[in-house]
């Protein structure tokens, strides 16, 4: 019986530490591609056209990953000790 209850506490602890995992990686990611969008917009701000536009474009992209990355963690945070 204590085997049975020990085997299952480690099965529950390691799935929490691999969402936990995925909540942290997921947040990396989305902290890199906000610190690329900013990159991108000073970059835009001193440069003229049509590098611009360009440096406009792929800020947006990095925005848009982003919101991807965030979203992903924050479904992976909810998914904690379930």
């Amino acid at each position: 019986m204590k085997k049975i209850l020990l085997a299952s506490a480690i099965l529950f602890s390691a799935a929490a530490f691999a969402q936990v995992g995925t909540a942290v990686k997921e947040t990396g990611k989305a902290t890199v591609e906000t610190t690329k969008q900013a990159k991108e917009n000073v970059e835009a701000a001193v440069t003229k056209e049509p590098k611009k536009t360009v440096h406009k474009v792929k800020a947006k992209a990095h925005k848009t990953s982003a919101k991807a990355h965030r979203a992903a963690a924050k479904d992976a945070a909810k998914n904690i000790g379930k």
